[in-house]
């Protein structure tokens, strides 16, 4: 069985597991009888639907904190310091498994986004410091070494990852201009966030394409997209991360002053050009990884011959 059939049935695997494990929890129901009923309130209301997921004790969010902190470190050490692709993809494999199907995309630096725009435009709205620090966390490792949370803890690109099949190269121009998009969104996302509170709208949350199949629960349209989302991914490389994801935006700029970050070969460049030909994502130019669009899925690295001596025999190059 080749590795992207075996991903794909571990995406599938994955996803029935959530739902085994949806169906074995305990269900909470609010006591509605003993509420007032829509037939008594009268005007058209409605009950509202129970909050999902329900909130969790607080030493449980600050752990949510702390495994979203040491997936990231170990992003960036399997990646930049081990150079391997098998163990990172491991970590994407446990990543989408916790932030995905167990916390149901509840832990979402994508949707704080609007969290923190309204936080600092609207004196009367706040947020745990819990929202802050899942917000800030990945920017402040992207400042450093890249996006190392695209990579390989962010379960909506994990999603993507695990899909794909024959990706092909989209022209640079084509792919320069989809990827405005994601800055168009981001722009549009926050300005309908800081509205007024009668008026204002969280898009990011609202068109997430994918926490339905999390949460084993959704309006049936946003079910379609984010399973178009999954069929374009098996041959364009993450179509969401890299033409619509509005945090992803806010990666790519803070990547730009990273120091460190994926080097295809730093001890010798072979020139040979298999690493941009390996690359779904179009983030090498020149044989050199491009940083503010590399999202950290290693495949630069199996690719390379100087990994693989036998390869080096085979080509003739100086070891």
């Amino acid at each position: 069985m080749t590795e992207p059939a075996r991903r794909l049935l571990l995406l599938l695997f994955l996803m029935l597991a959530g739902l085994g494990y949806s169906y074995a929890q305990v269900r909470y129901e609010r006591p509605v009888d003993t509420a007032p009923q829509p037939q008594t309130i009268g005007g058209g209301y409605s009950v509202p639907e129970v909050q999902k997921p329900l909130p969790r004790r607080q030493w449980l969010q600050v752990l949510d904190v702390g495994v979203l902190a040491l997936a990231l470190g170990l992003s960036v050490w399997l990646v930049i310091s081990k150079r391997s692709r098998r163990w990172a993809q491991f970590l994407t494999i446990g990543s989408l498994a916790y932030f995905g199907f167990y916390r149901e995309g509840c832990i979402c630096p994508v949707g704080s986004i609007q969290n923190v725009a309204v936080a600092l435009t609207d004196p009367h709205y706040s947020i745990p410091i819990v929202v802050t620090a899942t917000f800030f966390l990945p920017i402040g490792v992207a400042m450093f070494y890249g996006r190392a949370f695209c990579g390989g803890v962010c379960a909506l690109g994990a999603m993507q990852e695990l899909v794909v099949l024959k990706p092909i190269q989209v022209p640079r121009r084509l792919d320069q201009a989809l990827g405005l998009l994601k800055y168009a969104y981001l722009g549009i996302a926050i300005w309908q966030a800081i509205q007024p509170f009668a008026a204002r709208e969280f898009l990011i949350c609202r068109f997430d394409p994918f926490v339905g199949f999390f949460r084993r629960d959704g309006f049936a349209h946003m079910l379609y997209v984010g399973a178009a989302f999954l069929i374009v991914g098996m041959f364009v490389g993450r179509p969401y991360c890299r033409y619509l994801c509005p945090y992803g935006g806010l990666l790519a700029w803070a990547s730009r002053l990273s120091k460190r970050g994926v080097t295809i070969t730093p001890d010798k460049e072979l020139d040979c050009g298999l690493c941009t030909e390996a690359c779904p994502y179009g983030a090498i130019d020149k044989m050199r990884a491009i940083r503010k669009d590399c999202l950290y899925c290693a495949r630069c690295y199996s690719s390379c011959p100087r990994t693989n001596e036998a390869a080096l025999v085979q080509i003739g190059a100086p070891r």
